[in-house]
Formats: structure tokens, sequence, C-alpha cells
């Protein structure tokens, strides 16, 4: 007997009894709603968490630190290393940076410096504005709203969506976080003057004079031009949003002509005369890593060579490990109500072989082969199970949507995005999972039914 022939006697079959074959795949719906649903929580929690993670900075980018920077300051990481303070100071250099650039799976390494300056533009002042100088490879990865990346060597401002909000007026010294306006300034549109001598700006709003008693006569202004502003609006936020950005080579070069050769920077190290250094120590450096499955061996290396380092990825390991824990729970929950269905295709099986026992026993004397018996009542259940798991999926995209208008992530939890999301291969595979089941359901009836005894089953009533 040809397959499509058992198809076709399968069907009929659970046409005869259409009550009992309704109420046998209402619960095969029920139960692949119910896990595709409750996997789609799962999931969606997990993607959410994940872009949530994303958006604070690269997946693939390792924010590595000195020992003794910024006062010894503490970063969490996957992976720390401690020194004796003692030692000598691993300051973060140009030749430290080549040799992060040797370390296997990095492709690329952005120095970072840290500039406080004064920015000013007409009646609005923020005195504590954080200048970063990045690499271009550092600057490629910022999204911005309008204007341009600033070229190689070219001392241009990239404004983060959030700096704006710390202007505040210089006349009554109120600003966004007194009033809830924001403040009138315009960097793509008006001058934007920068003062980068912060001690001497300092010192020359107050006594106006050293603590030797010398005049300090307040520092030089700079124009610089604005060229450009990250994407996230007024609201948004990200690792990005409170600093402004330029070249890292434009603003040596700009250093170079404001402090005069022998005079310290402010920030940067000097030695025990008080002199500055020799070379430029920049605060940290971004490491660019080809995959987020090797940032963890590339922090590692980081760490052994007596750097603090600190990634997305260690929160993003954590999170993944909530996440499967929350998935796997939710999962069983809807298997339950598929194992019940799984219960009513058994009883529903069994029942056709009891009211079709003589039919069985005929079909056996006229030579069907035994094999034949068997798989109709496998089609017949893993027909069930088909149908039930299509019409679930289908149920599931309902209550899907459904909760996706209603439950909003974002005031709850922080998170932005739809909270149940149903991947093309959850679908897929809920379908064969209940087709699965059905047919493993009906295995041991389809047995019973092949085992029957010819001329018992004639005499059966």
């Amino acid at each position: 007997m040809k397959f499509p022939d058992l198809l076709i006697m399968s069907m009929n079959n659970l046409r005869r009894r259409k009550l009992r074959t309704v109420l046998t795949v209402l619960g095969v719906i029920i139960g692949t709603a119910a896990i595709v649903v409750m996997v789609s929580l799962g999931i969606g929690l997990n993607e959410m968490t994940m872009e949530q993670i994303a958006s604070w900075g690269s997946l693939t980018t390792i924010e590595v630190y000195s020992q003794s920077s910024d006062g010894g300051m503490q970063m969490m990481g996957a992976a720390m290393s401690s020194q004796n303070s003692e030692s000598e100071p691993n300051y973060i250099t140009d030749k430290v940076i080549d040799n992060f650039k040797r370390i296997p799976h990095v492709t690329g390494v952005s120095p970072v410096l840290n500039m406080n300056v004064v920015m000013r533009q007409g009646a609005y002042i923020s005195t504590y504005v954080q200048l970063k100088g990045v690499s271009q490879s550092y600057l490629e990865q910022l999204e911005l709203a309008e204007g341009r990346l600033p070229q190689p060597g070219e001392l241009g401002l990239v404004f983060g969506n959030g700096v704006i909000r710390d202007f505040t007026n210089a006349k009554t010294g109120k600003g966004y976080w007194d009033t809830g306006e924001m403040p009138d300034v315009d960097p793509m549109g008006k001058p934007m003057f920068v003062i980068f001598d912060m001690d001497a700006y300092y010192q020359s709003q107050g006594s106006g004079s050293s603590s030797d008693g010398t005049p300090v006569k307040p520092p030089k202004k700079y124009m610089i031009e604005t060229t450009g502003m990250l994407a996230g609006g007024e609201n948004g936020y990200s690792n990005y949003s409170w600093y402004v950005f330029t070249d890292i080579d434009g603003l040596k070069a700009q250093l170079k002509k404001v402090f005069k050769k022998g005079t310290p920077i402010p920030g940067q190290p000097t030695n025990k005369k008080g002199k500055p250094l020799n070379e430029l120590v920049y605060n940290s450096a971004e490491v660019f890593v080809d995959d987020m499955e090797n940032v963890t061996q590339v922090q590692e290396q980081l760490a052994a060579m007596g750097y603090q380092v600190n990634s997305q990825m260690d929160f993003l390991e954590s999170s993944r490990q909530q996440s499967n824990m929350v998935q796997a729970v939710l999962g069983g929950i809807g298997a339950v109500s598929l194992f019940v269905a799984a219960i009513g295709i058994a009883n529903t099986m069994m029942m056709s072989i009891y009211e079709r026992t003589k039919e069985i026993g005929v079909m056996k004397v006229l030579g069907c082969d035994m094999g034949n018996i068997r798989n109709m009542f496998l089609i017949e259940s893993g027909f069930i199970g088909f149908m039930g798991g299509t019409i679930g999926v289908a149920l599931s995209y309902g209550v899907s949507a459904i909760v996706n208008r209603f439950v909003n992530m974002s005031q709850s939890m922080g998170l932005s995005g739809d909270l149940s999301r149903i991947p093309p291969w959850l679908s897929m595979a809920a379908i064969g999972f209940a087709v699965f089941v059905g047919m493993a359901a009906g295995f041991m009836p389809a047995v019973r039914a092949m085992k029957l005894s010819p001329l018992a089953a004639i005499r059966n009533e």
C-alpha cells in the first residue's frame, strides 16, 4: 500500500470521528502555543538584553586601563591582575599600543586621551566637558545624527547627544538640571570656544593669582569647529552620550600649541621633580577584536600584561546565563501542556483501535502488510500533531502580538523592543516537535493494532 493511500485512509478515519479529533487537536494546539509563546518570551528577553548591552558599546571592544590610571581606579572585568604600588607604573604609551596590536585576534587599537575642558557658546558655558581624543577606527564606529567625522589630524568636535544638558547660563547659573529646559546651545550652527588650560582657568576665576602670588591671566580661548552630532536625540543614552570626541592626532597637535615645552598638561603624570614625562600617556585604550568569541581570550592576555580590562562581554555572559535559565523554565512550563496533549492523542488512538478491531482483522485476512497497519495509525497520530502544531503556531503569533501590544518593557525594566519574538526556526521546530509527539504517543497503539490476532479481531463485535 502506497503512502498517499495510507494518508487518505487516515484522514477519512479522523473525519469519521470529528468531535473526538477536534478535541484531541485542541489539546495539541494549546500545548504547541504554550511552548512557542513561553520560549518566545525567553528569546525576546535575551535579545533585548543583548541589544541594550550592545547600545552601551561594541561587544567586540575591550577597554584597557593602566593599574595606576585615575588614582588607581578599579574597573570590573572578567580578568583582573594586581600590581604592587611600589613598582613602576604601567602607563599606556605609543609603545604599549603597538604591543597590543600584536596580540592574536586584535584587529586594531585606539589610544584614548581624556581632557577636561571648558566650552562656551554665547551666554552658555560648561566647565566640565570631557573631551576624548581617539583614533579614526574608534570614530568610525560612532553613529552620527548629522554632520561628519573629523579628518585625520583635524581638531573637529563630535558632540555626544547628552553633552548640551551640562551647559548652564553664565548669568543665572541655571541649566537643564534646574529648569528642565534644554539650553539654547547649537554646536553645529554657532562657534564653540574651548579652554584647554583648566588650571589657569580656575586660578583666574578665583583670586586671580597663583600660589606664589603671581598674577594669572585668563587662559586663551580657541574657536573649534563642530563637525558632527551623535545619534540618540535628547533622551537617548549610550556609552558615548556624555563625551565630545575628536581625532587624537589633531588633539595632540593642539596641546603642543596650548602647553609649551616643559609645561605640564593637566591630567598628565609628572616625574619626581614635577616635570612632564618625555612621552604622552594615554588614559586608556580601546582594543578591537575580530569576533565576540575571542574577546575573553584577548582580555586574559591583556590582564596578564598587567592592565585592567573591561568589556561588554562581561555583562553579556552573566545575562546569557540568566536568560538561558529563564528560557528553560518557560519552555518546561509549555512542555507540560504538550505532554498532556500527548496523553490525549494516545487515548484517542487506543479508542480508535477498539472501535476498528473488526476492520483491522479484515485487513489482515485480506493480506494487508503488518507494517502498513502500523503506519496507518502512526500517520493518523502524526497528522493530529501536524494540524495541532500548525494551528498552535498561528495562535502563538496572535498571543505574541497581544503581549507586545500591552506589555511595555521600557517602563518596567528599561528595555526597548518586543518582549515576545518568534523566529522562523522556532515555528518550524514547534510544528516538527508536535508531529513527533503525536507519532510517539500513537506508537504503542499502532504496535497493538499490528499485533492483533486476525481471528479474534473478526469475531469481535
